[in-house]
């Protein structure tokens, strides 16, 4: 199956046209694509299936439950398949199955193990005002962000423990946050910020034939040994912003092969 995969396009502030890329059988937004959901409807009556996991940043001054709810109807509104703890399996155009396991997958701030737990969330806090998110009726911090990160970890591991059963092929997971501290972005390195970005989901690469994820305004494409097996791999194809220079190096046609 061949994938275009997009992310971190934020065209709630961003200028940028999307456009199928030829020969790709579906397209995959992985999250943070317009905060104010408005930018969704350009990929209305897209010429190819579409995948969206929510970002962080579509859940921006809203309750997260309602929201999961109202962006859900939002996307069959528009005709594509929204994934949150959910799993879809399609048929390539050469007859395999792909199951596609979706789920934002919140920081559980982890990454550098539990005693680094406390700095991480300290760090967290900042993009936490700024979302302005509610959780319960109250504001969503860290903590609930970690419960939220927990939860999905939770539903993940379930999802990849099930077997095929001659149900699918291939598995694809696609997550908003990244999965291993190999996504993570260059430019800040191992800092305590990094663990609101990158889970230490590493322990669960190997169960996946492709992980694709967003949340670093970078880009990433390495393998994951799996031995015995073909090895894995992980992409991470976001946009990112301009102003900061982000978007050097995106490549929005990109095709993905699995």
């Amino acid at each position: 199956m061949k994938l275009q995969l997009l992310s971190d396009l934020h065209l709630e502030t961003e200028t940028f046209e999307p456009e199928p890329a030829p020969g790709a059988e579906l397209l995959v937004l992985a999250g943070d694509i317009d905060s104010s959901w408005r930018g969704l409807a350009r990929f209305a009556g897209w010429p190819v299936p579409v995948i969206f996991v929510p970002g962080n940043h579509e859940f921006d001054g809203r309750d997260l439950a309602q929201a999961e709810l109202d962006l859900r109807a939002e996307c069959e509104r528009l005709g594509m398949r929204m994934l949150h703890r959910e799993c879809v399996v399609i048929t390539a155009a050469d007859g395999r199955r792909m199951r596609f396991v979706g789920v934002t997958r919140w920081s559980d701030f982890d990454l550098f193990g539990a005693a680094q737990r406390p700095r991480a969330m300290r760090a967290a806090a900042y993009f936490m005002r700024v979302m302005d998110a509610r959780r319960f009726g109250l504001p969503l911090g860290a903590e609930g962000v970690r419960e939220e990160g927990l939860a999905c970890r939770a539903w993940l591991e379930r999802a990849l423990a099930e077997r095929p059963l001659d149900r699918w092929d291939k598995t694809v997971v696609v997550t908003h946050f990244a999965p291993s501290l190999r996504s993570g972005d260059p430019r800040y390195g191992k800092q305590p910020g990094t663990a609101g970005f990158c889970n230490a989901d590493d322990d669960l690469l190997p169960l996946a034939d492709l992980w694709l994820h967003g949340h670093l305004h970078c880009r990433h494409d390495y393998r994951v040994d799996r031995p015995g097996r073909l090895a894995g791999r992980v992409v991470c194809q976001a946009r990112g912003l301009a102003g900061k220079g982000e978007h050097l190096g995106f490549e929005p046609l990109k095709v993905i092969e699995i």
